[in-house]
């Protein structure tokens, strides 16, 4: 499935949600009003009806919202937009995003432990191993701005926390299961996957989270081509997510024009008509 991004335009400068005193309604009155974008406000905002007081304060974070953008001052926005609203900083920080996923021992992170970590940059998987080169996951993953993974808040992040002391990721994290959710897809990654037409290689088709305990113990064994048949898999877990955070940014982007700038709540029953 090919990447559809470099036909919707970015969206960032359309948000105003991040800065202080604008809620959603406030953020629809402004697109409503005609300033969709932050360049528009600057032009029209002494014509929007607003309190003067939450205009100079708009003004001035947009000032901050532009240098920090110019900057690729990630944390800036990281700090200032709500975590829901992530996927919005994708597309302007999109050479800058890793798609991340893990495999364990088991889902208990007090008991388990990580045995593979995939990381893609969008041209390369990199995988780190239990045993081999796992260590050299942290200052690898320090090179990004934006983290895509699928749950990730719940079991990837945590269990890489605990499996690396001190390690702290700082950057935009895009847990795809919620603007996933947003659009009308639950469910795990393998049947969403199945649902927008993606395909598994021959070789890891039908595999889930399960299998791949049951091949990291294979590979303790010494059973033969157990490790590589769960680093292919694990890779095609990463691959996957560009194409996905591809598709859910360019719908919900694609939402928002079309229904004049629609708030998120709104998303979820018209999303599906509008996905390939």
């Amino acid at each position: 499935m090919n990447s559809s991004i470099g036909r919707i335009s970015r969206t960032l400068r359309n948000t105003f949600i991040h800065i202080p005193g604008v809620g959603y309604s406030t953020e629809r009155h402004l697109w409503e009003s005609g300033a969709q974008t932050w360049e528009e406000f600057r032009q029209k905002h002494d014509s929007l009806s607003l309190r003067p007081s939450l205009a100079k304060t708009i003004v001035a974070a947009l000032e901050d919202s532009e240098e920090s953008l110019r900057n690729r001052d990630h944390a800036y926005f990281t700090r200032s937009l709500p975590t829901r609203e992530y996927w919005r900083a994708y597309s302007d920080f999109k050479h800058e995003t890793a798609y991340l996923d893990i495999e364990t021992t088991g889902l208990d992170i007090e008991s388990g432990g990580v045995t593979v970590v995939g990381l893609y940059d969008g041209h390369k998987t990199h995988s780190f191993v239990h045993g081999d080169n796992l260590d050299a996951f942290p200052a690898a993953v320090k090179k990004f701005k934006v983290l895509v993974t699928f749950n990730g808040a719940r079991f990837d992040m945590p269990f890489l926390k605990a499996a690396f002391q001190g390690l702290e990721f700082d950057q935009i994290h895009i847990d795809l299961r919620y603007p996933l959710r947003r659009l009308g897809f639950v469910g795990g990654l393998k049947a969403i996957e199945k649902r927008v037409g993606i395909e598994r290689s021959e070789n890891t088709r039908g595999l889930n989270g399960w299998d791949a305990v049951r091949l990291w113990k294979a590979h303790e064994r010494g059973e033969s081509g157990a490790l590589e048949t769960l680093i292919e898999y694990n890779a095609e877990d990463v691959v996957n997510l560009e194409t996905l955070i591809d598709l859910s940014y360019c719908t919900l982007k694609t939402i928002y024009l079309k229904h004049g700038f629609t708030s998120g709540d709104e998303w979820r029953d018209s999303a599906l008509a509008s996905m390939p």
